[in-house]
């Protein structure tokens, strides 16, 4: 196998080593749940939404909202795709590390959010923003060797969030992406608004899985990055519960990691007859995947690859995010597109 690029495995890395660190239990006045003890706080108390004082566990971190957060700077495109869809934009005072196209229903609100970088942004770039809350989509949004631990944010009297899907538990479902929808929707006071888009999903994950109900399932090989060997969704990852939904069976369902690598012996072995591939920046473009693929003579035989069947999901649709339901809707058109005539 040619090299054409180097394997992107940093969300596995940081899945496994990303660990909790406990907020100071000082409240600074900075803060966003921080109460103004000079008497001067009654405005901002009668703008506060009812239900709150609210108090989420996140990942080992346990925080009491008094109030909403009103400036937020998110690291990743999933946190903020969902905070738009949630109508959040006036809290959103910077954004970092675009993955993927946006939706494009959402596309006006991210360009008018500023972007703070290319990729995570330093810790002192995030402090000029001065947000009450940072939310990270990867455990890398708070690398510890970046300067961009939780604690050091803390000290900093900000809060932060880290997407769920980072907090240790392994296995990945979409009621996890549920339940990330309903937690930013307490954060924020806008719980009401939560469980609409909650419905919205579910809905749309619905039609789509009962299209194709009744239908053989199809073998998937989710194909991330790699050339010497390849680097898959295994079986604890959101993508193969996507695949199930959809109608599939992600060939490597067995391989008991959120990602992991494969040879390409056992993608031949294993007969696949649908590619998935995951679109993002850095590990190279979906053309220059196909042309790899199309390219290898091993690979020739495999059904996949002969059929040229190759469905495209942008990888902020395989995360615990609201693109998630649009994923198995793309996925069942894609693997039983008879269904959908």
């Amino acid at each position: 196998m040619s090299q054409l690029f180097t394997p992107a495995r940093t969300r596995g890395l940081l899945r496994a080593t990303a660990a909790a660190v406990a907020l100071s239990s000082v409240l600074l006045t900075t803060s966003c749940g921080a109460a103004d003890e000079s008497g001067g706080d009654a405005k901002a108390t009668a703008a506060v939404p009812a239900g709150f004082p609210v108090t989420i566990d996140n990942c080992g971190v346990r925080r009491t909202y008094d109030k909403p957060p009103s400036r937020v700077v998110t690291i990743h495109q999933h946190p903020a795709e969902l905070m738009l869809a949630l109508g959040l934009k006036d809290r959103m005072v910077g954004k970092a590390f675009p993955d993927s196209a946006v939706l494009p229903e959402l596309k006006k609100d991210y360009e008018a959010v500023p972007e703070l970088a290319r990729k995570e942004p330093s810790f002192e770039k995030v402090l000029d923003a001065e947000p009450e809350l940072v939310y990270g989509g990867y455990g890398s949004a708070f690398a510890e060797k970046e300067g961009r631990s939780r604690s050091a944010f803390a000290d900093a009297g900000i809060d932060t969030y880290l997407n769920r899907e980072y907090c240790g538990k392994k296995k990945v479902t979409m009621e996890d992406t549920y339940d990330e929808i309903r937690t930013i929707g307490k954060i924020f006071g806008v719980s009401d608004r939560a469980d609409k888009l909650v419905t919205e999903l579910r809905g749309r994950v619905g039609k789509a899985a009962g299209t194709v109900e009744g239908e053989p399932e199809v073998p998937v090989f989710v194909y991330d990055s790699g050339d010497k060997a390849a680097f898959t969704a295994g079986g604890k990852s959101l993508g193969t519960e996507l695949i199930r939904l959809a109608g599939g069976e992600n060939v490597f369902a067995d391989l008991d990691d959120v990602f992991g690598d494969v040879s390409w012996e056992q993608v031949i072995e294993r007969k696949p007859e649908v590619i998935a591939i995951y679109d993002y920046a850095g590990a190279g473009n979906v053309e220059q995947k196909k042309r790899f693929l199309l390219s290898q003579p091993a690979l020739a035989d495999v059904p996949a690859v002969r059929n040229k069947r190759f469905v495209v999901l942008p990888l902020t649709a395989t995360l615990v995010g609201i693109r998630s339901a649009y994923a198995v809707d793309d996925l069942a058109r894609g693997l039983h597109p008879e269904s959908f005539r």
